[in-house]
Order: C-alpha cells, then sequence, then structure tokens
C-alpha cells in the first residue's frame, strides 16, 4: 500500500508511531498498536500504527508521522510504502523471562537491540521489566544485559589511561559527593569522566547542580577534549546516547515504581563502562528512608557488585554509608552549588566534606595511588581541587569566577521553626525531598531548603530548623504548608 506522508509537529517522547486513517488499517487487517513496515527507497523503518476516523487529521491515503520518524529520508508529502510488519523474536524472550526461565545472551541482545531501535512496544518494554522484578535475574543475566547496553551504545575511550568512576545507588537528598570528588581525583592525576542524571524524583540529581555552575550538555568529542585538558568532567548523560538502553530502561521502571536489582545492576555498570571506567567506587547508603534499609541488604548487593564487576573486567570497591539524614546542608540545585564551592575552599558542611574526602581516597588507593587518603587530603586542604573545579567549569563553558555568595538563591524565603526544645533524633529524608520538590526544585535552581540543624543536636523551641527558598512567593506558600503539616523532624 502506498501512502503520502503528513508532518504531525507531535513528539511520542521515545517510540516510533504512524497515525493513519482507520480505512486503510481495515485494507492492512491490523488494529492500532500493530506495527508497520514504512519503506522509502532502500531504508526501512518499522512503527507502531494508531488510527483516526477524522479526515481533518489523516485523510485516507495519507500517513501521520510523528517527529520522531520526520528524517532526511522521510518527509512531508513524499509517497512511501506501507505494509504490516511482523513482531521481534524478542517478544518471545520477554515471554520466557515472564515464566521465570532464565535468558541467554542471544535473547538478551535481541531485546535490547529491539528496544534502542525502537521496535519494541512500551507495554511489551514492561513486561520485560516485569519479568525481571516478579522472577529476579542471575548474575550472568545482569551480565549479558550490561554487556549488551554497552555495545549497543556509544563509548568513550581513553587509551593508556587510568580511568575511575564512582556511583550512589541514591535514596538521600543532597549527597553531593561528586562535584568534590572529581576536582580532587583530576588533581591527582587520574581520568574521571562523570556522566550523571537528571533528578526524576528527588529535589537536584548531580546533573542539575553542576548546571548551576556551567553548561552541561556536551558531545562525545567535546567531552573527550574536556577530559583531555583537566582530567575531569562532570556532564549530563542524557545527551549522549552512551548506554542509551539503559536510559530506556529507567524511564519505565520509574513509572512503575519498580526498580528490579538485575537491572540497577546491570545499569549501573554500564554507564561505567561505557566511559572506560576501570576502577569503580559504589555507594550504598543505609537507612529507614534510602533504597537499602538494612546492613543485610547492603552486604547482599555489595557482594553481587564486585562479583558482576569481575564479570566485566571492572574492579568494584563496595562502600556502606549512612543514608539516615541529608548529606550537607543544602537540598537543591544552587544550596547545593554553594555546598560543594564552600567545601572545595574548605568550608562549609563537615559531613559533605569528610565524605567526599574519604570517597576519593578509596578511589585513588584502588587505582594504586600509595598514601591516598593522605594525597587526597592534602590536595583539598591546598585549594588545588577548588582550582581544577574552576578549569573544569571553565573547560565546560561556565564562569570559572564563580563563588558560593555569587550563586542566586530563590528570593522569597521562610523558616521552619522547632515546637519544642529537645534534641533532632531523626530526620525524614522523604518529607524534606517532598517539600524540596513544591518550593519548585529542580527546574527552578534557586529554589529549595537550606538545613540548620541535623540529627544529634540540640534545638530550643523557635529556633529555624531549615529555611525554604523558592523563585516564586506561590511556591513558597505550597512548601510551607506541607512543612507545617510535618516538618520531617523528629526532636525529643
Amino acid at each position: 500500500m502506498k501512502l503520502k506522508i503528513k508532518k504531525l509537529g507531535i513528539k511520542t517522547g521515545g517510540h516510533l508511531v504512524a497515525l493513519l486513517h482507520e480505512k486503510n488499517l481495515q485494507e492492512l487487517d491490523i488494529v492500532p498498536g500493530d506495527r508497520i513496515e514504512i519503506k522509502k527507497g532502500k531504508k526501512k523503518y518499522v512503527a507502531i500504527v494508531d488510527s483516526t476516523n477524522q479526515e481533518t487529521t489523516i485523510k485516507k491515503n495519507e500517513i501521520g508521522l510523528f517527529t520522531e520518524l520526520i528524517n532526511g529520508e522521510l518527509k512531508e508529502k513524499l509517497t512511501v510504502e506501507i505494509e504490516r510488519a511482523k513482531k521481534p523474536q524478542s517478544i518471545n524472550a520477554i515471554k520466557e523471562k515472564l515464566d521465570g526461565k532464565e535468558l541467554t545472551n542471544e535473547e538478551t541482545k535481541e531485546i535490547i537491540k529491539d528496544l534502542i531501535e525502537n521496535r519494541l512496544t512500551e507495554i511489551e518494554t514492561t513486561y520485560f521489566i516485569a519479568g525481571c522484578y516478579k522472577n529476579g535475574m542471575t548474575l550472568n543475566e545482569s551480565k549479558y544485559l550490561t554487556e549488551a547496553i554497552v555495545n549497543g551504545s556509544k563509548k568513550l575511550e581513553f587509551k593508556g589511561e587510568k580511568v575511575v568512576d564512582k556511583h550512589c545507588i541514591g535514596g538521600v537528598p543532597s549527597n553531593r559527593t561528586t562535584m568534590v570528588v572529581v576536582p580532587i581525583i583530576a588533581t591527582a592525576g587520574l581520568l574521571i569522566p562523570k556522566t550523571s542524571t537528571r533528578s526524576i524524583t528527588s529535589v537536584a540529581g548531580t546533573a542539575d547542580t553542576m548546571e548551576v555552575l556551567a553548561p552541561i550538555k556536551h558531545t562525545k568529542e567535546q567531552i573527550k577534549a574536556i577530559v583531555k585538558k583537566t582530567n575531569g568532567c562532570m556532564v549530563w548523560g542524557g545527551t549522549l546516547d552512551l548506554a542509551s538502553a539503559d536510559d530506556m530502561l529507567i524511564k519505565f521502571e520509574r513509572a512503575l515504581s519498580l526498580d528490579p536489582q538485575g537491572i540497577l545492576l546491570a545499569s549501573i555498570l554500564a554507564k561505567k563502562a561505557s566511559v572506560g571506567a576501570k576502577y569503580v567506587l559504589i555507594d550504598i547508603p543505609i537507612g529507614p528512608q534510602a533504597k537499602v534499609k538494612t546492613k543485610k541488604e547492603a552486604k547482599e548487593l555489595k557482594n553481587k557488585f564486585i562479583r558482576l564487576g569481575k564479570k566485566l573486567d571492572i574492579k568494584v570497591k563496595v562502600m556502606f554509608s549512612d543514608g539516615s539524614e541529608p548529606i550537607g546542608n543544602g537540598i537543591g540545585p544552587a544550596l547545593e552549588a554553594r555546598d560543594v564551592l564552600l567545601v572545595l575552599q574548605n568550608n562549609g558542611p563537615k559531613d559533605l566534606r569528610k565524605k567526599s574526602l574519604k570517597m576519593a581516597g578509596m578511589i585513588m588507593q584502588m587505582a594504586g595511588i600509595k598514601f591516598a587518603k593522605l594525597k587526597a587530603y592534602k590536595i583539598l586542604r591546598s585549594g588545588k581541587a577548588y582550582e581544577k573545579m574552576k578549569e573544569i567549569i571553565k573547560a565546560q563553558g561556565g564562569n570559572e569566577h564563580i563563588t558560593p555568595e555569587r550563586i542566586k538563591l530563590g528570593q522569597w524565603t521562610t523558616k521552619i521553626k522547632a515546637k519544642k526544645t529537645g534534641r533532632v533524633i531523626a530526620i525524614n529524608n522523604k518529607i524534606l525531598t517532598r517539600i524540596g520538590k513544591r518550593t519548585g526544585a529542580p527546574n527552578e535552581k534557586g529554589a529549595g531548603i537550606y538545613l540548620h540543624k541535623k540529627k544529634n543536636q540540640i534545638v530550643e523551641k523557635g529556633q529555624p530548623l531549615y529555611t525554604i527558598y523558592a523563585e516564586k512567593e506561590e511556591k513558597k506558600d505550597m512548601a510551607e504548608q506541607l512543612a507545617k503539616e510535618n516538618s520531617g523532624y523528629t526532636i525529643k
């Protein structure tokens, strides 16, 4: 069947979708949700089909293409050949996973290949994640998945260099250790090309915070140049197509609030392998609102990380950390960026400084640097890490003269005060995250929360526990209302 292309000017946000008039669907003997093959010359594209009976939208013998399908070959008013497409073979493998069977290397490759090429529907991808969540994954399955993700994406390669990386599995507000660790490691002469994510559910991600100081969207070639010049970078991985299948899986995991451990392992190590890292430190925070609640869970996860690392020829070290309260005082992009610069200037939150130094020392030790912990301390104390941070900011296109005082915070503020005198015995991370999100962060960089009190500190009735910052008055009011209902602090 031959149809004329009509540009719809709408993005699907991922999958390739085509819109046909329902009469054409009947002629092709397909229904919405089926696949069609679009041919133009020697090129072939597989898309999920949707339908309409509205002539004003799509006429009979037209095919409406969403933005993801409009490219150099497929242009408006061109005529293309349409025929029914077969379902991908990987669907059989997804069914096997739902039945509890162990997937082979070839089956895993096929699933990831079809995912990257947008051959799987959202429902089919969801079933794959659900199968992994329900039935678990063997270590070999995680290895196959990691390799399939890495081989299906672009890579950063630094020949003859020691490349290191770090990752925190999350669940703790702020915790912006990366932005202190990277300049220390880079100063020590190791390469640390750090790609990070934006926040989805938290008040800020590393990418959101670094964006306060410098641009984070760079091409693969630009990143290589930045790292060659400074030994490090802090960029957003979303612009690079590094481990792209991983990003697609994460998108569906978050929608379902599912986080299959086998996919978590593969997801993290695939990101590290894609930048050529051979030494990786994994931080597992343990706490009541963290992803990992108990030491027992943490030990099991640690063992799997190390074993999977060996299978992938990556030396992995795992540390446990306190996930019972935020690390640092600022929660929100600008507030966290300010904390980072203060620590690099040998001021700022002591807990952020202490944890960052510990991590930097461990990474340097893994890579064979002698007296690593002492060297990390000296690099920070001397101011060399701060100078390196300014180099990285400049190399990424930012203003290297930025200082903590020049970082703009939200103009609307209010203090949340203690209702009684006592000791802070607990801080609820989830509640603080909800309040922080209400301020407008991370989209509004100056919004967030600044903590005045941490666990085990004494507070007098009427003293501020934290200050809320917002760029808009109504968001300040919304966050304040939520905080008054529950501050997130337990005082006894």
